[in-house]
């Protein structure tokens, strides 16, 4: 295992998936937006849906992955909202058709995924939904600093409306805040206004800095 190549590998689930009505359309959904993703994200393994409404994939790095987990909760909210766990570590494939893959990033991420859980579980973190870990055996970036710039980042996209959601997605692609306003049939100021007011270039920032881990 120690002679693997280093990943970050992510494993993502769909959270109160079981108390919805229609599972075949949120699932249908689920996998448009996996598909959508492989095409804009580039991961080094393909996202795929597993079993049910789990889904995993690879990336690069720690910085893509933690990038993918935002992208990929903000193309299905509001419809439903999604819980990830990242992990770096060695990865490798033990069979590719069905694919099968091992190793101690798929490890820590399996623990990352349930910590988060377990946070969401308490009432004083209960908006968290992503987590990053390090297999003990990796040169991988320390987990504090960025759970800390999760858990931030979390309650940011947790406490915003529809309108803010869609303003997010629309910053992160690269659109104007002038091209949003029309979308939206407001006025750039308003735009603008909303993107201070709900800490949405916030989480821009810090997703860009984050990339870089």
């Amino acid at each position: 295992m120690a002679a693997m190549k280093q990943r970050a590998a992510l494993i993502g689930d769909i959270i109160g998936s079981r108390e919805v009505v229609d599972r075949t359309a949120l699932h249908r959904r689920l996998r448009e937006v996996v598909d959508q993703a492989n095409d804009e994200l580039a991961p080094v393994a393909p996202l795929r849906i597993t079993v049910g409404d789990e889904y995993q994939g690879v990336f690069e790095t720690v910085g893509a992955a933690l990038h993918a987990a935002l992208w990929l909760r903000l193309a299905l909210l509001p419809a439903a909202d999604l819980r990830h766990g990242i992990g770096w570590g060695g990865a490798a494939v033990l069979q590719e058709d069905p694919r099968v893959e091992d190793g101690p990033a798929w490890w820590a991420a399996r623990a990352a995924i349930e910590a988060a859980e377990a946070d969401a579980a308490r009432a004083r973190t209960h908006t968290v939904r992503t987590r990053y870990e390090r297999a003990a055996d990796s040169d991988g970036p320390e987990p504090a600093a960025i759970n800390a710039a999760l858990l931030c980042r979390d309650q940011l996209v947790a406490a915003g409306d529809e309108r803010a959601l869609r303003l997010l997605r629309g910053l992160l692609s690269g659109r104007t805040q002038t091209e949003l306003a029309a979308d939206e049939g407001i006025s750039p100021s308003a735009v603008s206004q909303r993107t201070r007011a709900d800490g949405l270039a916030v989480i821009v920032a810090a997703d860009a800095l984050l990339q870089e881990v």
